[in-house]
């Protein structure tokens, strides 16, 4: 009983719904924002509900002073101690005592903004989305008008029909600057995506551009000579140096190890984003040359209308294809995608018997 209301439900809410997008663009409003604002949790409930940084410092000074100061001021490693031999050179990849004004140091200051940045990338995803549902204003919706739905009566479906006939026809040829906003909003998806990969890459100190494939290269060298590009990004421990007078009123540096556990997620977190976002960045730049195809294409609009309409005369097709301009062609290929495949070779039977009807005036 549970599940066949739960099935009904789930077909109400189908039908309810209409689709004025496409899958692609659905990756970036759906799926990549729900994948970084999962992370970004993630990240807050190891930060701020566990323990994030642990300082192993001499007496005098607090560990729970080091631990404080050390997450706000910053930790640090020595990039060039990261081959070292581990228990022998260097006790750790990348610590070790600085010998020289020279050493080459490197500060990591990321690890208690990741968080805020994970959500603040999932807010850029989704303002294409924002842009195109302002813009599009329902106008889909209003013109399936419940056609979605395979059991319609006869008199409702055929006033229907005739509504956004008398529609299409008053505007045809009018409709290229809405579909233009759709096309410009799938150029800033591509943008967006390929622009926070090089910010990603600048947060993380112009690590983040090679670093799925370092890790990839890493799995096949020798495990005891290899250098594991996770620890040179996302150090598990580090150094942090507290500057306290002493008894004499003199300044002594005290040096600390630390522990960021919370790097263990992180850079399991950056390496998925990686593979993600290349996959959907090269996924939308296929997208965008489908796109320039269909622009410039009328021969591919066509074949594209016929793949949606399968049910229809090819004939019936071809008419409308010579008679539609770019943004006729994309409200009648949304129309397809949202309405009943036998309603909507009705109509476009009926759309190409009033073309051909004006042309006979």
């Amino acid at each position: 009983m549970f599940f066949d209301v739960f099935g009904s439900v789930k077909a109400l809410m189908k039908l309810d719904s209409v689709c004025i997008d496409n899958n692609v663009f659905r990756m970036h409003y759906k799926g990549t924002v729900v994948i970084l604002v999962a992370f970004s949790l993630l990240v807050t409930s190891r930060q701020y509900i566990g323990d994030p940084i642990d300082c192993i410092v001499d007496a005098s000074v607090g560990g729970d002073i080091m631990d404080t100061y050390c997450w706000i001021h910053s930790t640090y490693t020595l990039p060039d101690k990261l081959d070292g031999k581990i228990g022998v050179d260097v006790p750790h990849p990348g610590v070790s005592s600085l010998t020289s004004k020279s050493d080459k140091v490197k500060y990591h200051k990321y690890y208690q903004w990741v968080c805020f940045v994970l959500f603040f990338q999932a807010m850029l995803f989704y303002i294409p989305r924002y842009l195109w549902k302002t813009w599009e204003g329902g106008r889909m919706k209003m013109l399936v008008m419940d056609l979605n739905c395979p059991i319609v009566d006869e008199d409702n479906k055929c006033g229907r029909k005739k509504l956004i006939l008398d529609y299409f026809l008053s505007n045809i040829k009018n409709h290229n600057f809405y579909a233009f906003r759709f096309f410009f909003c799938e150029i800033l998806n591509f943008i967006n995506v390929v622009g926070q990969i090089f910010f990603m890459d600048m947060f993380l100190g112009y690590e983040f551009t090679t670093y799925g494939s370092d890790v990839l290269a890493m799995t096949e060298d020798d495990p005891l000579n290899r250098i594991d590009p996770m620890a040179r990004v996302f150090p598990k421990v580090t150094k942090c140096t507290f500057n306290k007078y002493g008894p004499g009123g003199n300044i002594v540096p005290y040096d600390g190890l630390c522990v960021l556990p919370l790097n263990i997620v992180n850079e399991k977190i950056y390496v998925f984003l990686w593979f993600w976002f290349i996959i959907v960045a090269v996924i939308s730049g296929v997208s965008l040359l489908y796109r320039l195809a269909t622009v410039f294409g009328p021969q591919v609009r066509m074949y594209l209308l016929r793949a949606k309409s399968r049910l229809s005369d090819q004939r019936h097709i071809d008419r409308i294809s010579q008679k539609c301009q770019v943004g006729d062609w994309f409200v009648l290929y949304q129309l397809g995608k949202n309405m009943d495949p036998l309603i909507y070779r009705e109509l476009i039977q009926d759309l190409a018997s009033r073309l051909e009807g004006r042309d006979t005036v």
